[in-house]
């Protein structure tokens, strides 16, 4: 078996993968969390090895479960609700509560796992990856189509023509397969920016859909998906990375995404105006995702 820290770097393939890692974590934290001290919601858990104090990034209190048997029976019950969603049937207001923990779960599990155990650069590299990977899954077994998609855009040099990769981290489709390929974006389909954190990276969602349309010569479908924008500061405190005002001027004076979603929304958002634009993740995979597909 792999070492654990060896796991966490590795790329995953499928839910019952994530499973697993997730349940070696949930284990190993109590042999080597040192202290636990309470933000807010959150928890900022640290560890001293060989003198050295590490910290781990806070966990959200409501949705981390810190208990491998609990954790093992709610993913079956995540399991049981991304079937109903696949066959289209309607899910319990329980089943948007058990996906939004699961996936915090998961991803946090993981995320404070490299804190303990691999290098920072590193594991920055990996968690963003990994939740890449958890969501491409999750649209997966939820019975959706999608595809990775680069796209060419041409532009004029000295040299003569050159094309700009534009990089999509997922494309959803309505169809048996993505339609969208290098040259073209389908106007059926929804490109999806997958990202943990929006700090310092909202701005180029907005920019990248108003490329994307002029690139296509049509509307273009674009959706952000987040992890979080929480942090620690210093050793016992959190702070929010949410540039709420930009994100609002953003909307309304430049472009307007089709939705923004988070695992673990921040506090702010819950309220008017930004709720009218932000949701859970569980609320785009159990419900709008199948409106903009339909659209």
């Amino acid at each position: 078996m792999k070492s654990l820290q060896e796991d966490l770097q590795t790329p995953k393939q499928n839910l019952d993968e994530f499973e697993d890692v997730t349940k070696r974590v949930l284990d190993y934290l109590p042999n080597i969390v040192s202290e636990r001290v309470e933000a807010r919601d959150y928890t900022i858990l640290s560890s001293v090895v060989a003198g050295t104090t590490k910290f781990a990034r806070p966990v959200n209190n409501n949705l981390f479960i810190s208990k491998c048997g609990e954790f093992e029976k709610n993913y079956k019950l995540f399991l049981t609700a991304l079937k109903k969603i696949k066959n289209r049937k309607k899910i319990s207001r329980k089943d948007y509560s058990t996906i939004d923990t699961v996936v915090y779960t998961i991803q946090q599990s993981l995320g404070v796992g490299m804190d303990f155990l691999c290098n920072p650069n590193s594991a920055r590299k990996h968690v963003g990856n990994r939740f890449e990977e958890l969501i491409r899954n999750i649209v997966s077994q939820a019975g959706i189509t999608n595809d990775k998609v680069v796209f060419k855009i041409p532009y004029p040099s000295k040299e003569g023509e050159k094309l700009y990769s534009c990089e999509t981290d997922i494309i959803l489709s309505p169809h048996e397969r993505v339609k969208s390929n290098l040259k073209t974006i389908n106007e059926d389909e929804i490109v999806i920016s997958l990202k943990t954190t929006s700090k310092d990276r909202m701005g180029k969602i907005f920019l990248d859909k108003l490329l994307m349309q002029k690139f296509a010569e049509h509307p273009v479908k674009v959706v952000g998906i987040f992890l979080n924008d929480v942090q620690r500061k210093e050793t016992k405190k959190i702070s929010y990375t949410f540039v709420s005002g930009l994100f609002m001027v953003y909307t309304k004076f430049l472009i307007r995404l089709e939705g923004v979603y988070f695992v673990d929304p921040p506090p702010i958002t819950k309220g008017v105006p930004y709720n009218e634009h932000i949701s859970p993740f569980s609320k785009f995979i159990a419900d709008d995702v199948w409106k903009l597909l339909a659209s």
